[in-house]
Formats: structure tokens, C-alpha cells, sequence
């Protein structure tokens, strides 16, 4: 790279050191027009010259790790013909974007986006269910997606070649690392089914690649190749993000990197200020402002494509639940002020925060009064229906009705159970310093414990209960808590739905503000409620809210298999995939022990030597300021000496030359 960067030569200059001509001629190049800093490394460590005989070997290499790549992980890969491990949740999903149905998931949508795009190009019409592991493909035509997951995997070993090739210009170590990859059982199997991890990878490695590639165009800042790497790196770190979140660990470390190298472009004395402040605004625009913008626009396309009501809208807030074909309030209109006889169902405001619902199942002995039990429900459901009653139990029987008001007391009965909600000084189940909230009582009538109290957030006495718009909450009028939802699920007594307490800390938080949702009753006019519909920025905000906190809130279940993190690097175990008995086809993911093991030593290796390095350094100084040390002849070769006593001996002269 440096043969584009030669200067004129400097003749009056020599090098106190060198002799050879070369180092001189280097020397000059060095010293003439640099515009981008060696970041602390010789200049011939950077040049990458191939012989052709070099040339010939890497591009053969090469093609032999591609073909081995894709002949493992394309090998069967129809096989077996069921439903394997998560292919129920990340298949179903890729149907859900073929039948433009919303759903809800933890992780950002690109991943399923490409799956559902690769079995739609691939005849898949997104009908089959994906109901449970082992369930049969049969006729369904499933090897598009399968086939698109599995060439992505078999892109990680290229990729690893080029990485190595280009770190360490040797195709020998490329070959050993890329071969580690395509042999690896773990890598392969993990690459062959419907999965995100595949995707993921792919972007991943994809955005050190290319920032390897980019950190190589140094020398020659703002060419054709040098734009290339930095706005590929760009996409693949967006394409990394919008796969799974653990895609910012690879943002982190193409972060510190680019730190890196604008730390040592600063202290490049050749370098200008203006043409710092290029390079700086180049990255921001590469690895920040293009990223966000792909990462954006593909929540865009996810917003646009899936547009029909589905099992993810009870996660998200009525006005965003507004803009969904086939849910009850797009397009909807309904009464606008809520009233007594009205059938409603209420939300808790906090995200994911569910519907207040109860069933017919009782809190078990030991928690509470053994009553029914009251929780926050994330999907519509009957059993989300309330009746508003008066606290006197008569309500208007005019053909006026009558409205509720902020301050009013009121009676909230569930419409299956006919039972109250209720509320007493027994501890919450999960929350020890609430009170339990049950369901009481028997066709409306129970006791003093039913009443609560309507507060408008916000409101005066006398103002009225909008529906969808305004934020409620109810205060229990005989211990003086708070209708409030904990968003901790409760054990499989409780069917692990959300605990619903009754809070005596009065302070406004979303986790006790309510909305009224649904609302009907034949008495009022009803009225559009088109106008809820919120903004995109609005609703990207809120879909990555409810993202993060469905992350914070994942639990291993009883009855999966658990790991702990030292499991991970040793390979203690695997996982089961497909069968369970020997009749059926099995298919078990663990890593090749061989290679997962050599990989620890060689880590720890490695540790071992960058721990010793300080004292080589150390010693290296020695030897350059007061001559050989007796250490440094065994470990170092003698032309090793010579090139840094050169680089140092050079560096020196500039140094005086630009004070002189």
C-alpha cells in the first residue's frame, strides 16, 4: 500500500542506523505528504505483497474452505422432515410475515424478516402452524428457509479466512482458522434449521471482516476501497443490531477500534486538523449516522408489512393497537366518556403491563385468602370484561345515562364470574408490602372491601373518564392503596400471568395508571377513534420499550435444561434438538471437543504471552538506548533487532528534523 504514497526523495538525509537502502528510501516516503499516521507499526508490515506463488496458494485455500463450508452445512439439509428446537417460534414468525399478521418478540425483526422473505422467494405460503418440535412438515415447502439460514453459516469460515489472512498475511494460519470453523459439529448443526443465530453470525463476523478490511485502506484515506469497507462495516453493524441486541458487543468493539484510530490520527503531526475532522466526520457518518438510519428503516418495513391484528397486541398500548387491521380499535369507534352499566376492559399503562382480568381459579392455601384470583392478562380475552356498577349497586334504570366522574365510588364486577374486585390487608403473593387483590363476592354483591374510588391523573372533582385517553386510577377505598400492576409473573398457580396488587404507595407511576379500552354501552353515541393513531417515532419507541422489558423479564422454565456460563467455553453439555427416543431421527448440538478444548489452551497461551509482553517491550527499550541486552538475543531474531533499531533510529531523525 505504501508503493502509493512515495514522496520524493530527500538526498541530503541519511539514517544514523540503516545501511540499507531500502530503510532510506522508506525513510523518505515516510517523511514526504503523509497524510495518515502509522498507528505505532513499521510501514512493512502494511505493504501485504503477494508473491504470485503466494497469490496462487491463498485463492486456492480459499475456494477449498468455501466448498468444505458449504458441503457440511447444506449436507441433508432436509433432514429430518419435522419441526426441530426453536424452529416453532423463528418459522412461525417467517409465516406471520408471509400472512402480515403482528406478533410480539424480544428481539429487533430483521432476522424473521429474512427467514419469512426467504420462504416466500422459495414457494412457502405460510400456512403451516409450527406448533410443537417433532410435528411433521409434510407436503409444506420448508427447505427455502432452512436452505437461506444454512448459506449464511457457511459464509463464517470465508469469513474467517479473509479475516486472518488479513491480520496475518499468512494463508496457513487463514486455513487453520477457517477449518476449525467448518469442522466444528456445533457451528454446523447450529447453521442447518430455521434459527436467528445463523443470521446473526453472518453479520457479525461480516462487520470485522470489513472493519479488518477497512483498518488495511489506512494509507489511503478517502479512496474507493477505503469508503467501501467503512460503509460495508456500517451495514453489517445494523444488520447485527437488528438480528438480536448482542449485536452491540460487536458496535462495541468496532467502537473501540475507530477510537483507536482516530486517537492515533490526533497524533499525527502530518496530519492537518481539517483533514482530521474529515476522517472524523467519515466514521460518524459510516459507523453511526448509516446504521441508524438502516436500523430505522427496518423497523419501517417491519411496521408496514405486518399491519393485521395477531397474538402480539395485547404487549402494546391501545393507540398503538389502533393502527392494526382486524383489532377492535382500528377504525373502531365507541362511546367517548366512560358510564355506569358500560362493559369494559381496563390496561395498565405501563408497558406490557396487560388487561385486568380474572378466571374462575382460586389463589392457592397459603397465599392470601384462598379467593379468585385477579391478574394482569397480556392478550385479549374474554375474561378481560368488567361491568362499572355503582357503589350503592343501583344503577340508573332511566334511558339517560350516568356518567363517572374523577372522585366518584364505584363497583368493578367481572362479566364471566359475576365476582368483585377486591381488596384486603392480606399480603400480595410475589409483592410482600402490598396488599392482595382478589375476586369476591357473588353476583355483584359482596362487601365494603369492593369499593374503589376513581382518580383522574391530573383531574378535578367532577371531571369526566375518557375513554383510551385519560390515565386512571383507583384507589381502594377501606385501606387506602392502589390498583397496581408489579409486572412479576406469578408461579404456575398462577398460570404465569402478572401479579395485580393493591399498592400503598400512592406516588403516579405507570404501574398504577389504568386506561379504559374497550367500552360498550348501548346508551351513549359512540365516536372514531382514528384519531388515537400515533406516530411512527412513537410507536418505534415504544415497540424497543416492550422489547427490552420482555428481555429483562425472561425465565428459564421448569422444565427446560439450565446451563451455567462456565458450562459454555469447556463444552460441558449439549442440547437436545429433535428425538427423543431411537426410533426417531435425533439431532444433538454439541461442539467438537477436540476443537472446543485446543481453543482454551490456545487462549490461555495467548494470555500468557500478552501478560510477558511489558517485560519484552521493557527490554527492547533497554537495547535500544544502551545496547544488548543479555536476555534479547534468544528470544528475538537478529534482523527482528536490526528493523526496530532502524524504525527507532529514523523516528528520531524526524523527530529533529521538523524542531530543527
Amino acid at each position: 500500500m505504501l508503493r502509493n504514497r512515495r514522496g520524493q526523495m530527500n538526498t541530503g538525509e541519511q539514517s544514523p542506523v540503516s545501511t540499507h537502502h531500502e530503510s532510506t528510501q522508506e525513510d523518505d516516503r515516510l517523511s514526504e505528504g503523509d497524510s495518515q499516521s502509522l498507528n505505532g507499526t513499521s510501514a512493512q508490515h502494511d505493504q501485504g505483497i503477494y508473491s504470485p506463488n503466494n497469490e496462487a496458494q491463498s485463492t486456492a485455500f480459499f475456494l477449498l474452505v468455501v466448498l468444505l463450508s458449504f458441503s457440511t452445512r447444506l449436507y441433508k439439509i432436509m433432514e429430518p422432515p419435522h419441526v426441530c428446537w426453536d424452529e416453532t417460534h423463528f418459522g412461525k414468525m417467517g409465516s406471520y410475515y408471509i400472512n402480515r399478521t403482528f406478533f410480539f418478540d424480544v428481539h429487533p425483526p430483521l432476522g424473521k424478516m429474512l427467514i419469512g422473505l426467504a420462504g416466500y422467494m422459495t414457494g412457502y405460503d405460510g400456512t403451516y402452524p409450527f406448533l410443537k418440535p417433532g410435528d411433521k412438515y409434510e407436503h409444506h415447502n420448508y427447505w427455502g428457509m432452512r436452505g437461506f439460514c444454512a448459506s449464511l453459516g457457511s459464509c463464517l469460515p470465508p469469513f474467517a479466512y479473509l479475516t486472518v489472512l488479513e491480520l496475518s498475511q499468512s494463508p496457513t494460519a487463514a486455513l487453520i482458522t477457517a477449518a476449525v470453523l467448518a469442522f466444528d459439529t456445533g457451528c454446523i448443526t447450529i447453521s442447518q434449521y430455521i434459527l436467528l443465530d445463523p443470521i446473526l453470525m453472518f453479520f457479525i463476523m461480516g462487520a470485522v471482516l470489513s472493519m479488518v478490511k477497512f483498518n488495511r485502506q489506512r494509507y489511503r484515506p478517502f479512496s474507493a476501497p477505503w469508503w467501501f469497507w467503512l460503509v460495508l462495516t456500517g451495514v453489517n453493524l445494523s444488520g447485527a443490531l437488528g438480528v438480536k441486541f448482542v449485536g452491540l458487543f460487536v458496535i462495541l468493539l468496532v467502537g473501540m477500534n475507530t477510537a483507536w484510530d482516530l486517537w492515533s490520527l490526533l497524533g499525527d503531526l502530518h496530519l492537518s486538523l481539517i483533514d482530521f475532522g474529515k476522517h472524523v466526520l467519515s466514521r460518524v457518518f459510516g459507523l453511526i449516522l448509516l446504521p441508524l438510519f438502516l436500523y430505522v428503516t427496518i423497523f419501517a418495513v417491519h411496521f408496514v408489512v405486518l399491519n393485521k391484528s395477531g397474538p402480539g397486541d395485547g404487549f402494546f398500548s391501545s393507540a398503538f393497537q389502533s393502527r392494526l387491521i382486524g383489532n377492535n380499535l382500528h377504525n373502531a369507534s365507541m362511546p367517548e366518556y366512560l358510564a355506569y352499566g358500560s362493559i369494559i376492559t381496563v390496561k395498565n399503562l405501563r408497558i406490557a403491563g396487560g388487561y385486568l382480568h380474572s378466571h374462575w381459579h382460586l389463589y392457592p392455601e397459603g397465599v392470601g385468602a384462598k379467593q379468585q384470583q385477579v391478574t394482569a392478562y397480556l392478550h385479549k380475552d374474554y375474561n378481560n370484561m368488567w361491568l362499572v356498577h355503582r357503589s350503592n349497586d343501583s344503577d340508573a334504570q332511566s334511558g339517560e345515562p350516568d356518567l363517572v366522574r374523577h372522585g366518584d365510588i364505584i363497583q368493578l364486577e367481572h362479566k364471566e364470574t359475576t365476582r368483585n374486585l377486591h381488596s384486603h390487608l392480606h399480603e400480595a403473593p410475589l409483592t410482600k408490602k402490598h396488599f392482595q387483590v382478589t375476586g369476591y363476592g357473588i353476583n355483584g354483591t359482596g362487601d365494603p372491601n369492593d369499593l374503589w374510588q376513581v382518580e383522574v391523573c391530573g383531574g378535578r372533582k367532577g371531571d369526566l373518564v375518557k375513554v383510551l385517553r385519560s390515565k386512571v386510577r383507583f384507589l381502594h377505598r377501606a385501606t387506602g392503596c392502589v390498583l397496581y400492576s408489579s409486572g412479576k409473573t406469578l408461579p404456575k398457580w398462577g398460570w404465569e400471568q402478572v401479579e395485580i396488587t393493591c399498592s400503598p404507595y400512592l406516588k403516579e407511576t405507570p404501574n398504577s395508571q389504568w386506561n379504559i379500552e374497550d367500552h360498550i354501552n348501548a346508551k351513549l353515541p359512540n365516536i372514531s377513534l382514528s384519531v388515537l393513531k400515533p406516530h411512527f417515532l412513537e410507536i418505534l419507541l415504544e415497540s424497543h420499550i416492550v422489547m427490552i422489558r420482555g428481555n429483562s423479564g425472561l425465565k428459564p422454565k421448569d422444565n427446560e435444561m439450565n446451563s451455567k456460563p462456565w458450562h459454555w467455553p469447556i463444552n460441558y453439555q449439549g442440547l437436545r434438538f429433535s428425538g427423543v427416543n431411537e426410533t426417531e431421527y435425533r439431532v444433538y448440538l454439541l461442539g467438537n471437543p477436540v476443537i472446543w478444548w485446543l481453543n482454551l489452551v490456545s487462549l490461555g497461551l495467548f494470555m500468557s504471552n500478552s501478560a510477558a509482553a511489558p517485560g519484552l517491550v521493557a527490554a527492547l527499550r533497554t537495547l535500544l538506548h544502551h545496547g544488548p541486552h543479555p536476555l534479547l538475543p534468544p528470544l528475538l531474531p537478529c534482523h527482528a533487532l536490526q528493523q526496530h533499531a532502524n524504525s527507532h533510529a529514523q523516528g528520531t531523525k524526524r523527530y529533529h528534523n521538523r524542531h530543527r
